[in-house]
């Protein structure tokens, strides 16, 4: 431990720290432009000046890069040592009169202007090199660094041309401590709904807020770490040591009494439908594309913005995008109704825009959700029945130049309307997952004909499969809104708990069996018993039923060529005497 005074307080700190951290543990402020904890201390602004005071004498020093010592005395705010900090502000604020945290700096000291002469009265940077210094030796990409000298120094990329080096991981502009850096589109646009990241862009994150174990994983795609082998911050900071970029993906083989299957959905691609104008017109875009757009922590900051930055002044919502239609999905997907309608309320708080909101069929069915329908009919929605037959930007009027054109027939008065908006959001419908078959496969499960996982039944079993311990939860079995999600999620985990409780389970009473002299050993029904149920040995040259894994679905009954394969209470004889007894009086 380190005996020092700061300001005339004694004070015990560790030893091996600067004159600045020292200050900060005692609640000190000491200011400074060009410090971050997570670099090594430069000293460039040199703001940070204090008053080192000693037997021979007192010396200014830069408190970032100034290790404490023994006995050491500290005055942070001496004549001496403001005198020095005004004098370096106002060089900085000749340097850079455009940067915000230099004219605080320069208010709080009391300086009015600059002795020094102004270049540019729009530049920000101080040359503090947190920029450069973050891209060598942090991130490791050397895709900038400082040119010329003297007067005439500045910070660029090599030779002044874009670098290829430059691998886009805005680390200069996150230490850079006066915005003089900021990230852009190449084409200047500010919002780009087509390129929008419909998901977290964080290299370390939790895979989402519901997340069992809430464990964060490193995504290798956007860590740079991985892309340039330099950068290591998340394991200096994290005082438990528990991240380690070495670790390899591993395969982990558990044996389990039941399966719940939450595989989920895919939203419906609405470039299949091109009158709707999606990836070809701007400012039509998707209900996840708006719902990214609008959470706070969006590109714009839960702004909504038009592709060229500007506040829309009318959107247009259409229903059933992808839903309801002969031509690509036959079934209603529940959901878009009310988020359509959530988007509206949305738009009414953050825009001043004119909402218009296509429909087929409002299917409001919920707790609470025809009353929200009518709120919106209050807030000033306006609500058109009809299917929308396609979207354009071709004007007719000089009121529709620059606009989207939705095209309509507004069935409750019979015309079509030709309705100009800024943007519009496609509500479009949920669809069974892309690998929704090959798990079918694995698991023994049925598909529906829509491509959801098939229930044992709609009603007396909706969670449970036709393989026993294996139960479905979510958007993998129909469409479904967040509720009825967690509800059956709920009854899935109690059917799992009670057949783990349970301790037994029931056998299906009615099975297929093989009549021995009979079978051929042709092993037809070993391929296609969808249960694998049905083996066959070798030495006694016939087919064998496992009566715990038959379900007794009859497949194997009606292609066995011998007749040897018969179905539990409902063999030949026992059908033909049945249809016997019909014609007895």
């Amino acid at each position: 431990m380190v005996n020092l005074k700061i300001d005339g307080k004694t004070i015990q700190v560790e030893d091996g720290i600067t004159i600045l951290q020292a200050a900060e543990q005692q609640e000190i402020k000491i200011p400074t432009l060009c410090y971050h904890p997570l670099m090594e201390p430069y000293a460039a602004c040199r703001v940070c000046v204090v008053e080192s005071i000693s037997g021979k004498g007192s010396e200014l020093v830069t408190s970032c890069n100034t290790l404490v010592k023994n006995g050491m005395e500290i005055q942070t705010a001496s004549d001496k040592a403001l005198f020095a900090r005004r004098m370096n502000v106002e060089m900085l604020l000749a340097q850079a009169p455009a940067a915000v945290p230099v004219q605080e700096l320069a208010k709080e000291l009391g300086i009015e202007k600059t002795r020094f002469k102004i270049k540019d009265p729009d530049e920000k940077c101080i040359l503090c090199g947190m920029c450069v210094r973050a891209c060598e030796d942090i991130v490791g990409a050397s895709a900038i660094s400082f040119l010329q000298r003297g007067q005439h120094r500045e910070v660029c990329t090599p030779f002044g041309e874009q670098s290829e080096a430059c691998i886009g991981c805005t680390a200069c502009a996150f230490f850079c401590p006066t915005g003089a850096i900021t990230v852009e589109d190449l084409h200047g646009r500010k919002v780009i709904h087509s390129e929008l990241d419909l998901g977290p862009s964080t290299a370390i994150r939790v895979p989402i807020r519901q997340a069992v174990p809430m464990v964060p994983f490193i995504d290798e795609e956007a860590c740079i770490h991985f892309k340039t082998g330099e950068c290591k911050i998340c394991s200096d900071v994290c005082q438990k040591e528990a991240i380690d970029h070495e670790a390899q993906d591993e395969e982990i083989e558990l044996e389990v009494g039941s399966i719940i299957l939450a595989s989920g959905f895919k939203s419906f691609d609405p470039s299949l439908i091109p009158a709707y104008g999606y990836g070809r017109l701007d400012n039509v875009i998707t209900a996840l594309e708006f719902e990214r757009l609008v959470n706070a922590s969006s590109p714009t900051g839960g702004k909504i913005l038009l592709s060229n930055g500007e506040e829309p002044k009318s959107v247009g919502i259409i229903h059933c995008v992808g839903s309801r239609d002969e031509n690509y999905n036959e079934y209603c997907s529940r959901v878009c109704c009310m988020y359509s309608l959530k988007f509206a309320h949305l738009l009414k708080e953050k825009t001043s825009a004119d909402i218009y909101d296509f429909y087929i069929d409002m299917r409001c069915f919920g707790k609470g959700y025809e009353e929200f329908y009518h709120r919106l009919l209050h807030e000033g929605t306006k609500f058109i029945r009809g299917r929308v037959s396609e979207v354009s930007d071709m004007a007719l009027s000089k009121e529709e130049e620059g606009k989207l054109i939705i095209r309509v027939e507004d069935t409750l008065i019979g015309v079509v309307r030709r309705i100009p908006v800024d943007m519009v959001i496609l509500a479009t419908g949920l669809e069974p997952g892309t690998d929704s078959n090959q798990i079918a496969k694995v698991f023994n499960i049925s598909c529906s004909q829509d491509g959801f996982f098939l229930e044992r039944h709609p009603k007396l079993a909706p969670v449970s499969t036709f393989s026993d311990g294996i139960f479905l939860a979510g958007t993998c079995q129909s469409p479904k809104d967040i509720p009825d999600t967690v509800a059956q999620a709920g009854a899935a985990a109690c059917e799992a708990l009670a057949l783990a409780d349970k301790g037994k389970f029931d056998l299906e009473p009615i099975t297929a069996e093989i009549d021995e002299e009979l079978c051929a050993g042709c092993q037809i029904c070993v391929g296609l018993c969808p249960f694998t149920a049905i083996t066959y040995d070798k030495e006694k040259g016939i087919s064998e039923i496992n009566d715990a894994l038959c379900k007794g679905c009859g497949t194997c009954v009606s292609a066995c060529p011998s007749g040897a394969a018969q179905q539990k209470h409902f063999r030949d004889k026992q059908i033909f005497a049945e249809i016997e007894g019909i014609f007895i009086e």
